[in-house]
Parts: C-alpha cells; sequence; structure tokens
C-alpha cells in the first residue's frame, strides 16, 4: 500500500469532517516516521491537485508549494466514499 492509499484510508476511518496530520500517516511505519514526513506530504499533494483531498493551515486551504509549517489533510471535492 501507498503513503497516498494510507492517507485515504485514515481519512475514511474517520468523521467527514475530521482531518489528519502527516504525522498520523508517517508514526505508522515506526521510529524513523521523521524521515517519511516529505514522502507523506508528497503523496498528499499529488491527492490534493487531484482533488481528492485538500491541505489547510488552520481553516484556511493553501497550495502545498507554499504551506509553511504544520498542515491538516481533509477530504476534498473529489472524495469518494
Amino acid at each position: 500500500m501507498g503513503l497516498g492509499e494510507e492517507i485515504v484510508d485514515k481519512l475514511a476511518a474517520r468523521k467527514p469532517e475530521s482531518s489528519i496530520c502527516p504525522s498520523d500517516v508517517a508514526r505508522d511505519h515506526g521510529d524513523d516516521w521523521r524521515d517519511l514526513m516529505d514522502d507523506v506530504r508528497a503523496a498528499a499533494a499529488e491527492l490534493a491537485a487531484a482533488g481528492t483531498v485538500i491541505i489547510t493551515q488552520g481553516d484556511r486551504e493553501v497550495d502545498m508549494a507554499a504551506a509553511k509549517g504544520p498542515i491538516r489533510i481533509r477530504r476534498g471535492p473529489k472524495w469518494q466514499d
């Protein structure tokens, strides 16, 4: 299973209005989870480009390329249950 699929699975397991942090996915891979953070963020960016998820900071949707600091991942307009 790829990181994008893991993001989708984590979101699907939560209420529709909920969000996840990229670290929620990375931490599932053991003690070296910090090494995966860039890869998880890249997978989230791909999903956001497809409209499957949106990337937010606070209540504001942000472009992953411009995002600085902590982000959240939420279901996007093309999310499919």
